[in-house]
C-alpha cells in the first residue's frame, strides 16, 4: 500500500502534535478573525472617545491622585512582579480588575495564575496524565478566572449604565437646592447603593485630598468607560469653562440615557431568539456527538482514534468557536 506525503507526515509525527497543532491552528485562525472584528467595531467608538476627550492630554503630576489609584503594575513586591508589570496586557488586565471591583493587582494575578498553571500541567505530566488535558487544564486555569472577571465586569457595569439616569436626576436636584457640585457629588455616594456610590466616593475623596473635581471626574471616566458617564463629565467641564444651567443639562442626559436603556431592553428583546439559535447551533454538535459515543460507541470512535478524524474534530471545534463569535457579534447591537 502506497502512502501519500500528507499520510506519511501524520505517520511520523508524534502523537501528542496530531491533537496540539489543529487546536493552535484553529485557535490562531479564530484570534485573527476576531482581531479584525475587535479593530473595525472599536475605530468608530475610538473616534468618539476622542473627540468627547477633546484635545491631546497634557502630562500632568499626580501627587495626591496616586495615593487612592493603584499603577497597572500595581504594589510589585517581588522582582518578577515588576517584570509581569511592564507587559502591554497588564494596563487592560488592571482596568479589568478594577471595573470588576476586584482588589487585586495585575501583576500579582498573572504571576499566581502563570505560577498555578505550570505547577498544574507539570503536576499531571509527572503523574502520567495525557499531555493534552495537561495542557488543557494549564490553559483552563488562567482562562477560566479572566471569563469570570469579565461575567463580574459586565454585571457591574450594566447595574451602573442603569443607576446612571437616578444619579444625574438627584444631583439636578441637589444642584438646585443650593449645594455646590462636591455636595451634590458626596450626596450621591451617601444615598445611592453600590456600584455607582463606590465610584463616586472615590470621586468626593480625591477632590478632597486637592485634586480637581474636573480631573476626578475625568479618572471616573477612564476607570468606568461608559458613553453616558462621559457625556456627564464632558457636560461638567464646559460648564465650569463657560458657565450655565448644569442642572438642565443633567436633566436633558437623564432623559437620553432612559430612552436609550428602553430602547436597549427593546432591542435584546428583539434579538433574543437569534441569541438562543447561536447558543443551540453551539451545542447541538456536542450533544449529537455525546449522544452516538453513549448509542454506538464504534461509530464516533472513529474521530478520535483515526489521525485525519482527530484533525476533523479539532477543526470543527475551532469551526464552531468561530461561529459561536460570529452569531453574538451579530446580534450584539449597540444602542
Amino acid at each position: 500500500m502506497i502512502l501519500s506525503s500528507s499520510q506519511l507526515m501524520l505517520a511520523q509525527m508524534p502523537g501528542w502534535m496530531v491533537y496540539v497543532l489543529p487546536t493552535l491552528g484553529s485557535m490562531l485562525l479564530f484570534y485573527g478573525i476576531f482581531q479584525v472584528i475587535a479593530e473595525t467595531r472599536t475605530s468608530s467608538r475610538k473616534r468618539m472617545q476622542d473627540r468627547l476627550a477633546g484635545a491631546v492630554r497634557q502630562n500632568k503630576e499626580k501627587d495626591a491622585v496616586d495615593l487612592l489609584r493603584r499603577g497597572a503594575m500595581g504594589a510589585a513586591d517581588s522582582f518578577a512582579e515588576s517584570i509581569l508589570g511592564k507587559l502591554a496586557v497588564v494596563p487592560k488586565l488592571q482596568t479589568l480588575l478594577d471595573q470588576a471591583a476586584v482588589d487585586w493587582s495585575a501583576s500579582q494575578t498573572l504571576l499566581n495564575l502563570g505560577g498555578i498553571a505550570l505547577a498544574g500541567t507539570l503536576g499531571l505530566l509527572v503523574m502520567g496524565s495525557n499531555a493534552i488535558l495537561a495542557a488543557g487544564v494549564g490553559v483552563a486555569v488562567v482562562v477560566l478566572p479572566l471569563v469570570w472577571l469579565s461575567f463580574r465586569r459586565s454585571r457591574r457595569m450594566n447595574k451602573l449604565a442603569n443607576q446612571l439616569p437616578d444619579v444625574f436626576e438627584m444631583m439636578s436636584q441637589a444642584l438646585r437646592a443650593g449645594h455646590s457640585l462636591a455636595g451634590a457629588i458626596q450626596l450621591i455616594y451617601e444615598q445611592m447603593p453600590p456600584p455607582v456610590a463606590t465610584e463616586f466616593a472615590q470621586v468626593y475623596h480625591e477632590q478632597n485630598l486637592g485634586v480637581k473635581v474636573e480631573e476626578a471626574l475625568r479618572s471616573m471616566a477612564e476607570r468606568v468607560d461608559s458613553l453616558d458617564v462621559r457625556f456627564f463629565v464632558t457636560a461638567v467641564m464646559i460648564q465650569r469653562q463657560t458657565g450655565g444651567d448644569l442642572a438642565e443639562v443633567l436633566d436633558n442626559i437623564s432623559g437620553v440615557i432612559r430612552e436609550r436603556i428602553e430602547l436597549a431592553g427593546l432591542v435584546r428583546g428583539l434579538t433574543a431568539e437569534g441569541r438562543l439559535s447561536g447558543w443551540v447551533l453551539f451545542a447541538l454538535p456536542g450533544i449529537v456527538f455525546a449522544g452516538s459515543m453513549y448509542l454506538n460507541p464504534e461509530y464516533g470512535q472513529v474521530l478520535l482514534d483515526d489521525p485525519n478524524g482527530q484533525l476533523m474534530l479539532m477543526a470543527a471545534i475551532g469551526l464552531q468557536m468561530m461561529g459561536i463569535a460570529m452569531i453574538r457579534w451579530i446580534v450584539n447591537i449597540k444602542v
